[in-house]
C-alpha cells in the first residue's frame, strides 16, 4: 500500500497496458497457486500502526516530512496526511514468546519515535479517531508529498464523475458533511495485524478471519467521536468506508462491490479469487506500468493495495525470493496503548487459529458475519451478535463465555505457554468485564470534563505514556 509511484498524469496507453499487464499477473498468479507455488510455511506474525503527529494542543502537526527525516528509520513510512506515520515490525514467527517479541518490537520502535518527536516539540499518539481533529485540518494542503496520494485523491474523484464524497453517520449525534477529496480517510488510524499462513492453509484462515471481525472490534473500539460528534462506537468503519466511496466496473450499484469493504463472501476454494475479483470487478486507480517481472506480479500487488477490504491477503516474497501469502486484519483502531494492541493481537491470532479448524461457513453464514461485523462497530460491547452455535448474544457475554476460552486453546495451539496467554489474553479479559474500552473511556471522560475535548485528550495522552491498559484508566 506504500508503494510510490513515478508520476501522476497517466495515458489512455497507459490504462490499457496495465489492465493487460494486471490481467496477465492475475492468470500467473492462478497458475502458481494451481502448480502449488507458494512456500508452505511458517505462520508469520506482524503489524503496522498509524499513528498520530500532535503539537502540543493536542492538534495535529503536519511535519511528517521533516520528522521522518529526523528519524531515518525503515519501518516508519509516510501515510496519507502530513500528520501521520506509520510504523511497521519485522515478522516473527508465531510459537512461544511471540507475543512478548511483538510488544518488545513495538515498544523500541515507539520509544525511539517519541524522542525525536520531542527534539520537534512534537508527541506522537495512538488513537483511533483524533477526538480533537478539525474540518480545517483535513485539507489537501496537508496531504502528504507521495505522488500516490495525489493520483488516488484525483481518481476516485475521476470514478465518482466529479461527485462530493458524502459522509452520514447517525449514533447518539448525527454527522453529515460533503467533501471533494478523500482526506477523511487520514482520520482513520488502525493497528493492522499480518498473519503469514501456508497456502493450503489459506482459505480456512481467511474466513476465519472474517468471522473473528466482531468480536475482534467489540473488545477493541477507540473511534467514539469525529469533530465532537457522539457517533458509533468505532466510528473508523463507517467514515472509512464513506471517505473513499467507489464502486466497480460493472458493479456500482453493488453494495459489496466497494473501495472499502467486508467483501462479498467467503472465499471457496483459493485465494486467488479474491484477486480475480479485484480484476473483474475494480478500475485500476494507480495505473503506473511497473517494470518488475511478472513473476513478482507488481500490478496485482499494487491494485490490491487500492481495495480496502476489512480483511485483505496480500502476496509477498521471502528473503530466498519465493512467494507466499499473507493475511492483513485491518479492523483493529489504533491504541489506547502498546499493552492493549498487542492483547488484541492475541486475541485474533488465537481465535483465528482456533475457528481455522473449524467449519466457519456452515455454521456462521456470511451475510451473518457481516451484520455481526457492523454490529460491532455501532454498539462496541453492547453489540449483539450471532455466534457460531446460533444463538444471538450481547458481545460482552459472548467474548467472557466463548471467545476468550476459543482464543486460549488457539494460542496454545501455537505453543504459546499458559503465563504468555494469561499475560495478555488476561488484559482482554479484564477489559470486557470492566466494559471500559478505550471508545467507553473517552465517552465517560468527555462527559465528566462536560465536553472538554481538549482536557480528555490531555488526559488520553497521559494515560497512554503510564502505559497501564486502558480498563485500569481513571474516569
Amino acid at each position: 500500500m506504500g508503494q510510490e509511484i513515478a508520476r501522476t498524469a497517466f495515458s489512455e496507453a497507459d490504462h490499457r497496458a496495465c489492465a493487460t499487464r494486471l490481467a496477465e499477473e492475475t492468470t500467473l498468479l492462478r497458475a502458481l497457486a494451481d502448480a502449488q507455488g507458494f512456500a508452505a510455511g511458517p505462520f508469520v506474525a506482524g503489524f503496522e500502526l498509524e499513528a498520530w503527529l500532535l503539537d502540543h494542543a493536542g492538534r495535529p502537526n503536519p511535519v511528517n516530512e521533516a520528522y521522518l527525516r529526523a528519524l531515518d528509520d525503515p519501518l516508519v513510512v509516510p501515510e496519507l496526511s502530513r500528520f501521520n506515520v506509520e510504523l511497521n515490525a519485522p515478522p516473527v514467527d508465531i510459537g512461544p514468546g511471540v507475543l512478548a517479541a511483538l510488544e518488545e518490537s513495538l515498544l523500541v520502535t515507539w520509544e525511539k519515535c517519541q524522542r525525536v518527536a520531542h527534539g520537534m516539540d512534537t508527541v506522537l499518539a495512538m488513537i483511533g479517531i483524533l477526538p480533537t481533529i478539525r474540518d480545517v485540518d483535513l485539507d489537501l494542503a496537508n496531504m502528504s508529498a507521495m505522488k500516490r496520494f495525489d493520483v488516488l485523491n484525483a481518481q476516485v474523484l475521476l470514478q465518482r464523475d466529479g461527485a462530493p464524497i458524502e459522509i452520514d453517520i447517525a449514533g447518539e449525534d448525527v454527522l453529515y458533511l460533503r467533501r471533494h477529496d478523500v482526506m477523511l480517510e487520514a482520520a482513520t488510524t488502525s493497528f493492522q495485524l499480518h498473519l503469514q499462513v501456508p497456502f493450503d492453509a489459506a482459505v480456512r484462515y481467511h474466513n476465519a478471519s472474517l468471522a473473528c471481525c466482531a468480536p475482534l472490534l467489540a473488545a477493541a473500539a477507540n473511534s467514539p467521536l469525529l469533530f465532537g460528534h457522539r457517533l458509533w462506537q468505532e466510528t473508523r468503519v463507517p467514515l472509512f468506508e464513506q471517505a473513499v466511496e467507489l464502486g466497480g466496473h460493472r458493479g456500482l450499484d453493488d453494495p459489496t462491490v466497494r473501495r472499502v469493504t467486508f467483501g462479498r463472501g467467503y472465499v471457496t476454494d483459493s485465494l486467488v479469487e479474491i484477486f480475480e475479483e479485484n480484476l473483474e470487478h475494480y478500475p485500476m486507480l494507480l495505473p503506473m506500468p511497473q517494470t518488475e517481472e511478472p513473476a513478482r506480479f507488481p500490478h496485482v500487488r499494487l491494485h490490491n493495495g487500492a481495495i480496502w477490504r476489512w480483511v485483505r491477503p496480500l502476496v509477498g516474497f521471502d528473503a530466498a525470493g519465493r512467494p507466499h501469502l499473507r493475511l492483513e486484519q485491518r479492523v483493529l483502531p489504533a491504541g489506547p496503548t502498546a499493552l492493549d494492541m498487542i492483547a488484541n493481537a492475541g486475541l485474533y491470532f488465537g481465535l483465528v487459529h482456533t475457528l481455522a479448524h473449524q467449519r466457519v461457513e456452515a455454521d456462521l453464514p456470511f451475510d451473518v458475519a457481516r451484520a455481526n461485523f457492523y454490529a460491532a462497530a455501532r454498539h462496541g460491547l453492547d453489540a449483539e451478535l450471532v455466534w457460531l452455535d446460533g444463538r444471538r448474544q450481547r458481545a460482552r457475554d459472548l467474548l467472557l463465555d466463548v471467545i476468550l476460552s476459543q482464543a486460549r486453546a488457539g494460542l496454545a495451539g501455537f505453543g504459546l505457554s499458559a503465563a504468555e496467554i494469561e499475560h495478555y489474553l488476561g488484559v482482554v479479559e479484564a477489559r470486557v468485564r470492566s466494559g471500559q474500552t478505550g471508545a467507553v473511556w473517552q465517552l465517560r471522560r468527555l462527559a465528566r470534563l462536560d465536553g472538554d475535548l481538549e482536557r480528555m485528550m490531555d488526559d488520553y495522552l497521559e494515560n497512554q505514556r503510564a502505559g497501564a491498559p486502558v480498563h485500569e484508566w481513571t474516569v
